[in-house]
């Protein structure tokens, strides 16, 4: 791996130095951000995936719905759609994409939409009536063509940024510097026992600004997996033969959780489309044992599999220590921005 990287230094110095260029032409106003009248909440990383983005939008829709109409914004990656989609009762997955429609289908008292073009799909949101008070923005870190008001920048525990290098040689997708845009960073899928050693230990690794608040957070698993026709504890899952399906990036702790030792373990590229063939494959591995997935690989594979048959396992994100103080700052963002625009 090493050795790879190596090889690969080169072109990764060629990438930082465009990603760079292009910070630097944003920052100093040659290249035009837009700013919009409502509060804008920007969630992203600086690697290419397995960060735990969607839970952590989740989580932000959880806390703004109580007290406000909420919009989520995405590119919808791999969706079969163009332009601007703001999902109803017609939508389907594949006009969305998976994350987009997984919040269409749990929270269906807010507007999920889809835009490759950010400002655009800001643009029509507001221009809608009513239009919405708060938009979170998903996986929108490196759009700088908008300028949100709070960026939350997550990186995964044990594959921190500091410790990453920009593709192709590593997996960020700007330089490390890029952190320095962030107001809050969080440290994603965390042990739940962590320690405050081991948490002051990463602050010094990330080395982040005057300012920045840092929080660490683990994944919290439901107790209950569900399908279409009922639900089934986790516990009694776990004691189970079953197959386990995933096709998200960096699925180990799901399959951890989940493998009774006796399990089968398909493991498929993130956001993997599943072919005939494969759902095929999925079912004669069964033989009419329970297939498990992941509540994003669930958008993806309901309809295709028997609904008694087919279980997902949702998760949530857990603050470890100082949640209120995030809850907090978030609610006084969008308070003050709502008052003052």
């Amino acid at each position: 791996m090493k050795f790879l990287r190596k090889i690969l230094l080169p072109f990764s110095l060629l990438y930082w130095a465009v990603t760079a260029l292009r910070n630097i032409l944003y920052n100093k106003g040659i290249l035009k951000s837009y700013g919009f009248s409502v509060p804008v909440i920007a969630v992203g990383n600086l690697s290419t995936g397995g960060t735990g983005k969607t839970p952590q939008t989740e989580y932000l829709i959880r806390l703004l719905s109580q007290k406000y109409s909420i919009a989520t914004l995405s590119r919808g990656y791999k969706r079969k759609s163009e332009g601007f989609v703001l999902a109803d009762a017609d939508t389907t997955m594949e006009m969305l994409g998976d994350e987009p429609f997984q919040f269409h289908t749990k929270f269906p008292g807010i507007l999920v939409a889809v835009d490759a073009d950010r400002k655009n799909g800001i643009e029509n949101l507001l221009s809608l009536s009513p239009k919405p008070e708060v938009i979170l923005l998903d996986d929108a870190y490196q759009h700088r063509r908008v300028k949100a008001g709070y960026y939350i920048l997550l990186t995964a525990y044990g594959d921190i940024y500091s410790n990453d290098f920009v593709l192709p040689a590593g997996n960020l997708r700007e330089g490390r510097s890029g952190a320095k845009r962030a107001n809050a960073i969080i440290v994603t899928k965390c042990p739940p026992n962590l320690s405050a050693g081991e948490m002051e230990i990463i602050r010094l690794k990330l080395r982040h600004e005057l300012g920045q608040e840092v929080y660490f957070t683990s994944i919290a698993y439901d107790g209950l997996a569900f399908s279409a026709e009922g639900q089934m504890s986790a516990e009694a899952l776990r004691t189970q033969d079953k197959v386990l399906v995933a096709g998200i990036a960096k699925p180990k702790p799901f399959f951890d959780y989940l493998n009774g030792g006796g399990d089968i373990i398909l493991d498929y590229p993130d956001h993997h489309d599943f072919t005939d063939n494969e759902i095929s494959e999925i079912l004669n591995k069964a033989n009419n044992k329970p297939v498990v997935t992941t509540e994003k690989d669930y958008m993806r594979l309901k309809g295709r599999l028997p609904e008694g048959q087919l279980f997902y396992l949702p998760i949530a994100c857990r603050f470890l220590g100082n949640g209120d103080d995030f809850d907090k700052t978030i609610l006084d963002y969008v308070g003050k921005s709502t008052a003052n625009r």
